[in-house]
């Protein structure tokens, strides 16, 4: 058995209340995962499954939900050693680990970074873009929310991703434990 994050994209996000949490932590239960944890109104859920792959899980919650509420909604899938080499891949230095100014892209596969990817090479001002092997990393100099890089990532990743803020991350990680 190990240790999986399910990233759900605008499910219970802002204005997006679709889903809550209780209810998907009885899901993921009634689909025979254990040890499910979900972050007050985050959108993301920690559980241990069988060692299927990452795909694999995200296909039959992604199934599960869609039957049970209606919502079709984008689910990325990461294991405990997938999210470690996430937190490992921030190359933009000690100072990019403001929660309020760093921004994570996560996709299901590498190809879902390949918007992305053609940002990098653009001269960004006081933001930086880092694409990583697990993830794009944003440092956003004003905030996320002030962020023009921002928007251009999220086109980017043409609706094979979803973000989180570095804190967000850095607590699913402390949820997920060590493998």
């Amino acid at each position: 058995m190990s240790r999986y994050v399910a990233l759900f994209r605008g499910i219970n996000v802002g204005k997006a209340k679709r889903i809550a949490m209780a209810d998907l932590r009885t899901l993921l239960g009634k689909l025979g995962y254990t040890e499910v944890q979900t972050l007050l109104n985050s959108g993301n859920a920690v559980f241990t499954g069988d060692a299927a792959p990452n795909g694999k899980h995200a296909e039959r919650i992604h199934d599960a939900v869609l039957r049970k509420t209606g919502v079709d909604a984008m689910v990325i899938v990461k294991s405990a050693k997938d999210l470690a080499g996430v937190i490992a891949g921030n190359e933009l230095g000690p100072e990019a680990n403001d929660h309020s100014r760093l921004l994570v892209a996560l996709c299901n596969d590498a190809k879902g970074l390949t918007g992305v990817r053609k940002l990098a090479a653009d001269n960004w001002g006081d933001e930086k873009l880092h694409i990583g092997k697990h993830a794009a990393y944003l440092w956003c100099a004003n905030g996320i929310l002030e962020s023009k890089v921002a928007v251009a990532l999220l086109k980017g990743l043409e609706g094979a991703g979803t973000t989180r803020n570095w804190a967000t991350l850095n607590k699913i990680h402390a949820l997920m434990g060590e493998e």
